[in-house]
């Protein structure tokens, strides 16, 4: 191939993506709609501006915003350049001076001799040629979601995003919980159920209506269906909604007894290291999840990889859309990165904007897609997003949760995320220079 890759979205994954391509020595259109056609958060017409926060997470090996950082070091990230080059002080996390992070970004791209910056709107794919990038983000213009809808039909575009929390398996008490499919009297089930007496259920239910829920965006408008109703807009309706609701007990009999009532949790990967609480979507603070979900039997110490949210955003059905190398299964020349394929936050944005870039360029030099190792941050995160066995999709971050598991037993939790961690980066570096990337 001899022309350009053509990249549509200047956010943290299109200009990422912009930066790894053009670095190889391979031409980038990238086409920008604003200043002239503005969202409704954005204030600037500057590349990767953050609207909503200055931080990109915790910077410990410990956590998986950590490692993810320390992989995209390693791979020469831009936006990681750009927010060691404008940090300010902020503890343990990596927080940047947004004003400069966005002029930094901006100034790179824009003098770089491989990328030609073009600003309009794109509404219309048919007129792009080639390979193409799609890293529009969670506020992708109505014009443009209307050609993705075109190419992926219209039930694999979300609007709206209601997402219940999800739960590290090895945080929680299990002795006080069992495995049960509904009206399933054969083996464990799928299901991990956490029964509730009538005084632990009426506990939960009131921390549920009185806990404070997080205020609506001036320019977001909630609007609530009956399939993705919070769980505490439901347990407002009474008492006893929710045992006739998300958490009713029948068929979840176990000795014998029926509880009061029960919460699943369910298998939220392969290996069942990650739980998803069943019907638990929620617009409650994160502070006020934690605090909330953890009155739960079993729950005292549950750590949370990934908090319940109900907001607008535009996203795809990636696992039943995208291969392996983040292009459109029906049509191969297009590919997605960024927000809009279900990677949660910023940090995740740019990683797979770099992930997609790498496999772009092996598409643009007629090399076959490269499989990722599984114990990377970043190729656990993209393999996850794209994991077709996935039929509930819901947005995922970077956490410990996606690795697989150390062939030793380490009982420390800080240590066991540490020696995950540095196993990472080792083979993310044997990887690196093997792959010639």
């Amino acid at each position: 191939m001899s022309e350009a890759i053509q990249i549509i979205g200047a956010g943290l994954a299109g200009s990422e993506a912009a930066w790894q391509l053009a670095k190889r020595g391979i031409a980038v259109r990238l086409y920008e709609m604003r200043p002239e056609t503005q969202t409704a958060v954005h204030q600037t017409g500057d590349f990767a501006e953050l609207v909503c926060s200055n931080s990109l997470g915790a910077e410990g090996l410990e956590t998986g915003a950590g490692l993810l950082k320390a992989e995209m070091r390693l791979l020469d990230s831009l936006v990681i350049k750009a927010a060691d080059a404008t940090r300010v002080s902020a503890g343990k996390a990596l927080a940047v001076d947004r004003k400069r992070f966005a002029e930094y970004i901006t100034a790179k791209l824009s003098a770089h001799p491989k990328i030609t910056v073009i600003r309009q709107e794109v509404t219309s794919l048919r007129e792009l040629s080639g390979l193409v990038l799609i890293a529009t983000g969670p506020l992708t213009s109505p014009g443009l979601a209307e050609a993705i809808q075109d190419l992926t039909g219209e039930a694999d575009l979300y609007f709206f995003d209601a997402a219940a929390p999800i739960v590290e398996r090895e945080s929680l008490d299990e002795s006080v919980m069992y495995w049960k499919s509904r009206y399933d009297d054969e083996g464990p089930g799928d299901y991990l159920n956490v029964p509730l007496n009538r005084e632990e259920y009426e506990a939960f239910w009131r921390e549920l209506t009185t806990a404070e829920v997080v205020p609506l965006a001036e320019h977001d408008k909630l609007i609530l269906f009956e399939g993705c109703m919070p769980i505490e807009e439901l347990a407002r309706r009474g008492l006893d909604t929710l045992r006739f609701g998300p958490l009713r007990p029948v068929g979840l009999e176990i000795n014998g007894h029926r509880p009061w009532a029960v919460l699943q949790l369910r298998k939220e990967d392969e290996a069942g290291r990650l739980l998803n609480l069943v019907g638990c979507q929620t617009r409650l603070k994160w502070g006020e999840q934690k605090r909330v979900f953890r009155t739960l039997p079993g729950f005292a110490e549950a750590e949370f990889v990934r908090y319940g949210v109900m907001h607008r955003n535009t996203y795809i059905n990636s696992p039943q859309l995208l291969a392996e190398d983040m292009s459109l299964v029906s049509h191969p020349e297009i590919f997605f990165a960024g927000q809009i394929t279900g990677v949660e936050g910023y940090l995740e944005s740019a990683a797979s904007g770099l992930y997609t870039a790498l496999m772009l360029a092996r598409r643009f030099a007629g090399l076959p897609p490269l499989i990722w190792p599984a114990e990377t941050m970043l190729g656990s995160l993209m393999a996850y997003i794209t994991d077709r066995r996935h039929t509930d999709f819901q947005p995922m971050n970077a956490n410990f949760g996606l690795l697989p598991d150390l062939p030793e037993k380490i009982r420390s939790k800080k240590e066991r995320k540490l020696a995950k961690a540095r196993r990472s980066l080792v083979v993310l570096e044997h990887f690196a220079k093997t792959q010639n990337i």
